[in-house]
């Protein structure tokens, strides 16, 4: 497994070769560094842990300073990746360049939070009907029942918080990887904000 930190910039249209318009999300990935290594002997699994955008030593607390040995600078963003398909040692960097002969990523990111919602926002509830004096429009109806066990069931579909979760999307297509300018071109969608952090990693499901 192979990933990355990246930050998405935004969207965009590229047109390829045949004409065709595409539109992608462009993702900027700065060095990764190799923050330590975790192997079978010393931890139970093997895993590496990346770094990502440096931070001011003098912003960090002495117990997240402990982790970056030597006169590595420490990093903002931090993410552990098991079964790293690469070799590497401790201060080596990984840049746009790993993604060079992949056709398929996936994108984990978090996404835009919208607050309280509805349940036709939230779970897409159909809702009543839109005639005059009809009381019920954009309700959620009974959400209990009269007999046994007579209360509301855990998972039942109502209004609450809706966004600011983890999310996956699989088998994104890589238009272009521009090492130049350290972007990455993604077809389609990402989860997250403007300037929000998202892993990229190799597609689990695709090649």
């Amino acid at each position: 497994m192979v990933g990355l930190i990246g930050k998405k910039i935004g969207m965009t249209q590229v047109f390829g070769e045949d004409g065709q318009l595409t539109p992608v999300t462009v993702i900027e990935i700065e060095p990764n560094v190799v923050v330590a290594s975790k192997t079978e002997e010393t931890d139970g699994y093997a895993a590496v842990v990346l770094g990502s955008v440096e931070k001011k030593a003098s912003r960090v607390t002495k117990p997240y300073a402990g982790q970056f040995k030597g006169d590595m600078a420490p990093r903002r963003h931090l993410v552990e990746i098991r079964d790293f398909d690469k070799e590497c040692n401790v201060g080596d960097s990984f840049g746009v360049e790993v993604f060079g002969d992949m056709r398929y990523v996936d994108v984990i990111g978090t996404t835009k939070g919208k607050g309280t919602q509805g349940v036709m926002k939230r779970h897409n509830f159909k809702g009543g009907r839109k005639t005059h004096g009809s009381k019920f429009h954009r309700e959620n109806g009974s959400t209990g029942m009269a007999a046994y066990p007579s209360r509301v069931l855990k998972g039942t579909k109502m209004a609450g918080r809706m966004g600011g979760e983890r999310k996956t999307v699989q088998n994104l297509a890589v238009v272009k990887v521009d090492q130049e300018r350290g972007v990455l071109l993604i077809r389609g969608a990402v989860p997250g904000t403007k300037d929000s952090m998202v892993l990229v990693r190799m597609a689990k499901k695709k090649r």
